[in-house]
């Protein structure tokens, strides 16, 4: 795998340090490719991130957001070895998958069906935040007056 060296971008940037971690971060992350997903955009604001988790129930399954990164992970609680495999072919390995998540993306939700894990994600402005239309009054503008300091 080829690796890029960001610390040029580190030493000329001020204030981009999300973007330039989030850029470390990614050329760093080892893709297994285990389990495959999709990320589909469901509306305006809305997201769902569905992966294929055959063989784990919701209690093998741990969602967490903590602040811009959402992290997936799965364990099978251990077999008692009551069964015996001639072939195994449905992977049932312990993974670990992160997403990093624009700013106000929040978890709407989470479904676990037919082996396929549905991550529901809705993005909230503030409305501080928001775009808002200011009005132009009529008149003259007047200008402050001048606070003059006590001698």
């Amino acid at each position: 795998m080829r690796s890029f060296d960001f610390s040029p971008l580190f030493r000329s940037t001020v204030g981009f340090d999300r973007v330039t971690s989030l850029l470390d971060a990614v050329t760093r992350e080892e893709n297994t490719g285990y389990p495959p997903y999709n990320i589909e955009k469901t509306a305006e604001d809305a997201y769902r991130i569905v992966l294929a988790v055959a063989g784990f129930s919701d209690a093998d399954l741990d969602i967490v957001q903590h602040q811009n990164t959402l992290t997936v992970t799965g364990k099978q609680a251990e077999q008692n070895g009551d069964k015996q495999f001639l072939y195994r072919g449905i992977a049932g390995r312990a993974f670990e998958r992160r997403f990093e998540l624009a700013d106000y993306i929040k978890v709407a939700g989470a479904k676990l069906a037919n082996g396929l894990l549905s991550i529901e994600l809705t993005r909230e402005v503030p409305e501080e935040k928001k775009p808002r239309q200011i009005k132009i009054g009529a008149g003259a503008y007047s200008e402050q007056p001048s606070i003059q300091q006590a001698a």
